[in-house]
């Protein structure tokens, strides 16, 4: 599974922390690649476009609080961004949501907390059934 990862200033060091804990797994860091003010619509594009061209699986995004960076990146047709704050949304975004990238704020969320939140994801599995009923619904609005 390749994985992308990116942040704005909020969440640079989330992000950095991050990279070095899965160093093993060869994350795709998209920036930013240090603490200067940067706008976060910049990032969640870069994922977007990451994700949908096919050369990442699976996306974390990061900014302050995780939310304008969520917003942002549920923009753009194909992508599902979740905002996880507990093990149990991680599971579920995976479970029930197929969720392709994951979002964290990095000034509201320890280091700690985050690493259980993305092994859960990563150990969870589709469900599909009555969940790609629900994602096919909101594939056609999008």
């Amino acid at each position: 599974m390749k994985i992308a990862i990116a942040s704005d200033h909020g969440g640079f060091d989330l992000k950095e922390r991050l990279r070095r804990h899965y160093a093993d797994l060869g994350l795709i860091d998209l920036g930013t690649y240090d603490s200067q003010s940067v706008d976060y619509p910049d990032y969640a594009k870069k994922m977007a476009n990451e994700i949908l061209s096919g050369s990442a699986d699976l996306g974390i995004l990061i900014c302050g609080t995780g939310v304008g960076i969520s917003i942002a990146a549920n923009r753009y047709h194909g992508i599902r961004a979740a905002l996880i704050y507990s093990a149990e949304v991680a599971e579920l975004a995976k479970r029930h949501n197929n969720a392709n990238v994951l979002v964290f704020g990095g000034r509201t969320m320890p280091f700690e907390d985050v690493i259980n939140y993305i092994d859960t994801f990563l150990r969870a599995e589709y469900e599909g059934g009555r969940h790609q009923i629900r994602l096919n619904k909101i594939e056609q609005t999008e």
